[in-house]
């Protein structure tokens, strides 16, 4: 699974939290949520309803703090940073570069269209574009191998 030329698709994101031991389940959460991950529970949910490019990136940024082990921090600051981490792991997952390469030049940089052409949210754009600009290496923790899915 390299995220520098081939898209990750639902499925491995699912194998992945499958591998970690983390079950996803599709329910009503507050109307501010699309997703939440609980690491006490090993659990990922998402609101049902969402659109294609909504849900699987929601999916991989929930897919992320799973991946991370992240819980809720009270410091707003440390927690900006997880959520800042969760969606640069995300973009980086889901958008290829050679695939953002070319709808940044297809699109003149206007970052919607960008998003519509990759299949995912505007934030995901911004982050994969962080990514670009301050290049540091996301670590990537050992995720167990032998899934059962």
């Amino acid at each position: 699974m390299t995220a520098e030329g081939i898209t990750v698709t639902d499925d491995e994101l699912l194998d992945t939290l499958d591998l970690l031991g983390v079950s996803l389940s599709i329910t009503d959460l507050p109307p501010d949520r699309d997703g939440e991950y609980e690491h006490g529970l090993r659990i990922v949910r998402l609101r049902p309803g969402m659109a294609r490019r909504l849900h699987r990136s929601v999916l991989a940024h929930e897919c992320a703090h799973a991946v991370y082990g992240d819980v809720p921090l009270r410091d707003p600051h440390h927690a900006e940073r997880q959520e800042v981490r969760a969606d640069e792991w995300a973009a980086r997952m889901l958008v290829p570069v050679d695939d953002y390469a070319r709808a940044e030049s297809i699109h003149d940089g206007h970052v919607d269209a960008m998003a519509l052409e990759l299949d995912v949210t505007v934030d995901l754009i911004r982050a994969f574009q962080r990514t670009l600009q301050h290049p540091r290496v996301l670590r990537m923790p050992d995720i167990p191998t032998g899934a059962s899915r």
